[in-house]
Parts: structure tokens; C-alpha cells; sequence
């Protein structure tokens, strides 16, 4: 089954503690269409300028990325510069944002992406997001929305409506605490499922995720690298494995979303191998089944059976 992600492309210049790249290709739809591409068809709705370059055209439709719906517009595409912590990668200072052609997005959907069976709404004003949704021909079976601070505190109410109305909801630590109130990981997801989505996924950065489902908790940790090159796109190579498999698969049980959460931890482990897309978009098969397959011994034990106990002190 296919996936729609509705989003941005951009031009990321990045400063880590393993070094710089200037204008890597990057966006959060960039990052979740490559990720996600490995495991069902992807189509693509973004902008960009007439400075796009054609290689990176040619990358996503490599990986066999529909780009019907990468409009290119006059002026040019939407740049992101930022750096990131010599101590804590988990933090970063943004240094320059132009919105260039992404100022005025106005997503449109074709009537063949109005028909897509699940969607991806990735970091954008949440008001678009919501439109995005009311323009397809039926709900989707599976509605996925990504959101930050910015517009937590800027547009709180437009944002309500739209977590209302989705499945399955991503933020980080802080945005969780944002969104909810709350300070408690878990009181945070239980009020933010109050609102409406079934599950939520909280990025916790080199920490793993914590996936609520329902009344289940999952923890899902981060595979151990021996560096980290630039964490920019993590989050949403993340999203893009945890949709593909749910896109490819269609297990929307409680195990089917553990799994996904392993595979996207799986494909945010490899974004964050290189500057931009160069590592994530690099992969074979056999890369990613083994690593997801290593993701099972990281913390892989003996249950106690029937009859065990534990090892009590007899002085206790």
C-alpha cells in the first residue's frame, strides 16, 4: 500500500561536532520519503525553487519516489542553517531560516494522491496540515501528523484541531510536555490520546522513543554508534520506516506498531551516519535486516518461567 507525505524540501547547512556541510539536501519530507521508500511507494507533495537541482530530482525518483507533487515554483528553495551541541546532539541553535518559495505553500492534491491510503503530515503550519486532510476523497486508514513548539505555542487552537483528528501523533520530549501540561511522559501521551490520536510516539533523541499505543507502553532504544555525523533528518527517516512498514504490511496491531517503531529506529540510526541524505539514501537490504535484527539482541533476556522466582536475599 502507498503513502502520501506532505511537507518540506529544503537545503540544510549544518555545523556538528564531526564537522560542516553547507546545503545538504534535506526537509522533512526528503528525509521521510527516502527512509520510507525502502518499504512501500511513496508520493511526495512539496515545493521548491527553480534552484532545485536536478541531481537531487534524479535521487528521489531513484528510490522511486513519486515527485509528481514537487512543485517548482519561481525564486528559491527553502534553507535551513543550524548547529549543534559539542556535548548534548539532542540540542540545536537554529543560526538562519529562509522560507524562500515554502513561504507560500498552499498544498494541492491531485485527484490521485486524494486517494492515497495513508498519509504523513510532516512539520508544517498545522492549518495546512488540516486542509491537506479535508481535500482526500476518503479518510485515510492511517493518518500521521509530526508538530513542533512552534506552533504548540503559536497556534494552539489550529493545531487541537488537527491532533484531533489523526491516528498517530509525533513529538519530542518537550513538545509532549508542551502540548499536554503535563510533565509526566506518561500523563503527557494519556491527555494528548484524550484528544483523539490512538497512538503516540515520543522521540527522545539519543535516548530512543517511548511508543503509547492505546494502554500500552513500549520503549524502544536507540542503536549504539560509534559517532553520530549530523542528527538533522533523524526524526523524520524515523516516521518514514514507521509508516512504510505499517504502509507495506497494513499490521495495525499492537505488535505491527512495535515493530514499526524498531524499523524506524532502524532507518534514524543510518540518517544520522552522514551530512544530509548521503548515508540514508546509500542503503541495501542487507544493511537495514541486519540492523533491525541487531535492534532485538539490544535488549533481548531469559523471562522468568514458570515456577522461577528471583534471586532473594535471605537477609531481606
Amino acid at each position: 500500500m502507498s503513502l502520501l507525505v506532505v511537507g518540506s524540501v529544503a537545503y540544510d547547512s549544518v555545523d556538528t561536532p564531526a564537522g560542516s556541510r553547507v546545503e545538504a539536501l534535506g526537509g522533512s519530507a526528503t528525509y521521510f520519503s527516502i527512509a520510507g521508500s525502502y518499504f512501500a511507494p511513496v508520493s511526495i507533495l512539496a515545493v521548491v525553487g527553480e534552484d532545485f537541482r536536478a541531481e537531487h530530482l534524479s535521487l528521489l525518483e531513484s528510490h522511486g519516489v513519486d515527485t509528481a507533487g514537487l512543485e517548482r515554483h519561481p525564486g528559491k528553495t527553502f534553507r535551513w542553517a543550524g548547529v549543534y551541541g559539542t556535548e548534548d546532539l539532542n540540542t540545536r541553535e537554529t543560526l538562519r531560516t529562509e522560507l524562500n518559495v515554502f513561504a507560500e505553500f498552499s498544498p494541492v492534491l491531485s485527484p490521485e494522491l486524494r486517494k492515497k491510503p495513508h498519509i504523513f503530515l510532516a512539520n508544517i503550519d498545522p492549518e495546512l496540515q488540516l486542509d491537506v486532510l479535508r481535500q482526500m476523497d476518503t479518510r485515510p486508514a492511517l493518518v500521521a501528523l509530526d508538530t513542533m513548539n512552534f506552533w504548540i505555542e503559536g497556534r494552539k487552537s489550529a493545531l487541537t484541531s488537527i491532533v484531533e483528528a489523526v491516528d498517530v501523533l509525533f513529538v519530542d520530549e518537550g513538545e509532549a510536555r508542551s502540548l499536554s501540561g503535563e510533565v509526566n511522559l506518561r500523563s503527557a501521551a494519556r491527555s494528548i490520546m484524550d484528544l483523539g490520536p490512538s497512538a503516540i510516539v515520543i522521540k527522545r533523541g539519543g535516548n530512543g522513543v517511548l511508543l503509547f499505543n492505546g494502554d500500552s507502553i513500549f520503549a524502544a532504544p536507540a542503536f549504539p554508534l560509534d559517532s553520530v555525523v549530523d542528527p538533522t533528518g533523524a526524526g523524520d527517516s524515523f516516521a518514514g520506516g514507521f509508516m512504510g512498514y505499517l504502509a507495506a504490511t497494513g499490521d495495525l496491531s499492537e505488535a505491527g506498531f512495535r515493530r514499526a517503531a524498531i524499523l524506524g529506529s532502524t532507518m534514524g540510526s543510518f540518517a544520522v551516519g552522514s551530512f544530509g541524505t548521503d548515508r540514508l539514501s546509500a542503503l541495501t537490504r542487507k544493511d537495514i535486516d541486519a540492523r533491525f535484527r541487531a535492534f532485538a539482541q539490544l535488549s533481548q533476556f531469559a523471562p522468568l518461567g514458570e515456577g522461577e522466582s528471583l534471586p532473594w536475599s535471605d537477609c531481606r
